[in-house]
Order: C-alpha cells, then sequence, then structure tokens
C-alpha cells in the first residue's frame, strides 16, 4: 500500500470553507419547533375522532371538531425534546447499538481491508460500482422498505467512496438515492408504505404493482444519472467535492498485489453473513430493528474473537463506535420533538382537515396531483413512512370516493408525495443523522438534491395523470 500524494489546500481556502459551512441540523430543527411552537397560539386547534381496527389507529375522516386552544409554553417547549427522545428512543437505541457493533467491526481492520480491496478490484472502472450499489440499495428499499438500515450501510459506503476517489456526498447519495430516493418511494412491495395504504383503503394488497415497478425504473435511471452527474463535476473540479467529517488529505491508493489477509477473510465472511441474515430475516421472519442489532453485535463479538482483540479491546471498540453516532442518535430525538410539539398543540388534525378541504371541489386529475402535492408537506410533520400512510390514508381513501379518483391512485398519490419528500425534509431524523454522522450540512445537501427532487416530483406529476387517465385500480 502506498500513500497518494496528499492534496493542497491553501489556508485561505479552508478559512472561506468555514465560513460556508452551512446551517446546523440542530440550530434548523430547534427553530422549527420554536415556529412550531408560536404557531400553537395562532392557528385553531382541532380533533378527528379515531377507532381502533386490527390494532391500528384510524380517523373518521367525518368527525373533525375544532376545540379549545391548548398552546404549548416555552418550558413545555423544553419539556418536549425530553419526551421526542422517549419517543424516538427504539431507533436512537438502534443507532448507538449498531455504532457500537460498527465500532469492533472496524477495530478487527477487515473492514478497512474490504475498502482496499474493492478499491484495488475495481481500480479504472470505479465508477461501475454506482450502478452496481445503486441498485442493490434500491431493491432493499422498493421490495422490504429498508430505511432505518442504511446509516449501517452508509458508514462503509462513504469512506469505500472516498477510497476510490470520489468524496463523501457520494457515498451518502449512494445509499440515500438509491434506497430512499428510488427504492423505497416507488414502494413496489414496500409493507411500510404501500402496504399499509393500501390496507388502510381497503385494497389488495401490492395490486397496481405494474405502475410502480416503471416508474421505480425511471428513479433508479435517474439516481444512477444523477450521481454519475456529480462525480465527473468533481473530477473537473475537485474543489466541488464535499468530505464532511473525513479528511481529503488522508485518500489512499493501492499496490495492485493487495491481498486480503484470511483472519480479514474469514472476519468478512461473517460480515457478509449479517447482512444475509439481515436480508432473510426481515423478508421471511419479520424481523425489525431489534433483530437487526442483535445479529451484528452477534457479528461483532465472532470478528472480534477472529480478529483476536481482547475483551478490553471490544469494550473501548464498542464505545468509541457508539461515540461517533450520538450525533445522528441525537438528531432523530429533536425530529420526534417536532410531532410531541404538533401533538400537544392539537395542530396535526388542524392541518390535515384544511388540506382535505382544500382538494375537495377540484377536477380528478388536478385532485390526484393535489394529494400528492399536499402529501409531500404533510411528510415533513410525519417523516415516518408507516405513521404517514396511517394517518393520512383513513381522510384520502373518501376523498377519493367523493371526487372521481380511484382508491388505489390515492394510495399511489400518497406513497409518492411522501417518498420525494424524504430526500429533502429538515425534520427527518434518519437523513439528518446520517448528515450529521458524516459531517455533511443540511443546507449543503439540501442545495446538491433538490434538482433531484425537482425532477422526481415531475416524474410523478406525469404518472399520476396517467393513473388518473386509466382508471388505476382495481378501484
Amino acid at each position: 500500500m502506498s500513500t497518494a500524494k496528499p492534496m493542497k489546500i491553501e489556508e485561505g481556502t479552508e478559512k472561506k470553507k468555514k465560513k460556508k459551512g452551512g446551517l446546523n441540523a440542530y440550530v434548523l430543527m430547534f427553530l422549527i419547533i420554536v415556529v412550531l411552537t408560536l404557531l400553537t397560539y395562532v392557528i385553531p386547534a382541532g380533533q378527528y375522532a379515531r377507532y381502533e381496527e386490527n390494532g391500528r389507529t384510524i380517523i373518521d375522516p367525518t368527525k373533525f371538531e375544532y376545540i379549545s386552544n391548548t398552546p404549548v409554553g416555552l418550558l413545555d417547549m423544553f419539556n418536549a425534546f425530553h419526551q421526542g427522545m422517549v419517543k424516538g428512543a427504539p431507533i436512537i437505541l438502534f443507532v448507538l447499538l449498531i455504532g457500537g457493533a460498527l465500532g469492533i467491526m472496524q477495530a478487527t481492520g477487515s473492514i478497512d481491508a474490504l475498502i482496499r480491496f474493492t478499491a484495488q478490484k475495481f481500480g479504472k472502472r470505479k465508477k461501475l460500482i454506482i450502478p452496481v450499489m445503486v441498485l442493490l440499495f434500491s431493491l432493499l428499499g422498493t421490495l422490504i422498505g429498508a430505511a432505518e438500515d442504511s446509516l449501517v450501510y452508509i458508514t462503509i459506503v462513504a469512506p469505500m467512496t472516498i477510497a476510490l476517489g470520489f468524496d463523501a456526498l457520494t457515498g451518502v447519495a449512494i445509499v440515500f438515492l438509491g434506497m430512499i430516493g428510488a427504492g423505497f418511494t416507488a414502494g413496489i412491495t414496500n409493507p411500510f408504505t404501500i402496504g399499509v395504504a393500501q390496507t388502510v383503503a381497503e385494497l389488495p394488497m401490492y395490486s397496481g404493482m405494474g405502475l410502480r415497478i416503471a416508474i421505480y425504473v425511471i428513479f433508479y435511471i435517474l439516481s444512477v444519472a444523477f450521481i454519475l452527474r456529480h462525480v465527473n463535476k468533481i473530477e473537473k473540479n475537485p474543489e466541488l467535492a464535499e468530505y464532511g467529517k473525513f479528511n481529503p488529505n488522508e485518500r489512499i491508493t493501492f499496490d495492485d498485489d493487495f491481498k486480503l489477509s484470511k483472519r480479514h477473510a474469514l472476519s468478512l465472511l461473517v460480515f457478509l453473513g449479517c447482512f444475509i441474515a439481515l436480508i432473510y430475516g426481515v423478508i421471511s421472519l419479520g424481523w425489525y430493528i431489534s433483530e437487526i442489532v442483535g445479529i451484528f453485535l452477534l457479528g461483532a463479538i465472532i470478528m472480534g474473537l477472529i480478529g483476536r482483540l481482547s475483551g478490553n479491546e471490544m469494550t473501548d471498540a464498542f464505545l468509541k463506535g457508539c461515540s461517533e453516532m450520538i450525533s445522528g442518535a441525537m438528531i432523530i430525538g429533536i425530529a420526534n420533538t417536532i410531532l410531541v410539539v404538533l401533538t400537544s398543540g392539537n395542530l396535526l388534525d388542524t392541518i390535515l382537515h384544511v388540506t382535505s378541504n382544500l382538494l375537495n371541489g377540484l377536477s380528478p386529475s388536478v385532485t390526484a396531483v393535489g394529494m400528492a402535492v399536499v402529501n409531500f408537506f404533510i411528510h415533513f410533520l410525519v417523516p415516518s413512512g408507516s405513521g404517514h400512510a396511517s394517518l393520512v390514508m383513513p381522510i384520502m381513501a373518501p376523498l377519493a370516493d367523493l371526487v372521481g379518483v380511484s382508491r388505489q391512485t390515492a394510495a399511489f398519490a400518497t406513497v409518492m408525495g411522501g417518498g420525494v419528500s424524504s430526500l429533502i425534509i429538515p425534520t427527518g431524523g434518519l437523513l439528518l443523522a446520517a448528515l450529521g454522522m458524516m459531517g455533511i450540512p443540511y443546507s449543503k445537501w439540501a442545495k446538491w438534491v433538490f434538482p433531484y427532487v425537482a425532477i422526481q416530483i415531475v416524474i410523478v406529476v406525469i404518472f399520476l395523470i396517467i393513473a388518473q387517465a386509466i382508471n388505476y385500480g382495481p378501484f
């Protein structure tokens, strides 16, 4: 292995970069919470009647009433931070424990060896890794609704893309534009979005798959093309690269005869086994975050033993891995604080009621597109895929019946609107956690991904017009 010639960064450039670091995600989310708290004093509070069905809370769209305002006080706003952390505890702990497990895995040297090996094997064909990995992540997102585990993959992929001569933004984009932008949004058989939406709308599960497959293919091509465009740009203008927390001076190249040691190869087989078990468990056994954490902790300990790490070394590596995830984990809790404020102020139902009234009376085609637009913005308030679908579909389904839009189109609009906004909303815990972990400012990401989201919106509008024209069904 040989060290590449360090990239020269002039002193003035470094100072310039510090000044243009972008808006910190914590500051942005705090400002959103303050604004929403103030709005609880202004916007009328309201409530829909709710009932339980098959263990799920469903809104009755025919029973809405305005109630006395329940403004959130100053102390209540700060109390909401703790409540948000409690609400987000399952995902927060998932992030921290996965970080600890990865810390042990990285301490064995196996992951670094994998990065070196991959960089060497792709060599001059390094751009080929982009369509291959985007395909892999998009399939995970669209078939099984993988999302939270994107935080696991980013910690591996970002250093790999830097080793290949790209930047940290490329690594984040490969995972997020693949898994969320193309996969989770298209939702061919995503149980958390289209599965929930169709269940609430009383549609056959995963019906209407043909249109979703078509939009998935287009989203996949768009994702690959957009990332390759970025890679080509930073090749011509290296100053446009975004390395986040990584040091571009530490980029390395590899000798042609680099080989994995037997110990590293055996550890990586265990590492691969974790991902195979994860995919099988999620698809066939209904695994969720507890099981994913469990399999990675087990795999990490086995890899530590293979790498001859002592108990103390594994503990230190685990704690170091957890510490590197603190920023991302905390952001998830703060994102949940937003929902706590909206719920305490009884604003969420009012917003749903007003937006559904705005759509009523429009032509069917315009209403179909309007549903997607409404869901794009509602997803800012409820960034969970399943939570969003559960909340909105009890209103969208009967509204669709009233205005001549098929329920299938309404479900499609709900999923597409929420999915597209996932890549840019400043309230999305997963997105901000990933950016925080990689040290990439939200404002920089938003500026970069905006054209991609704009193109996706155009594609979704075209598909919704088609869906309405063909009476997308079965009903």
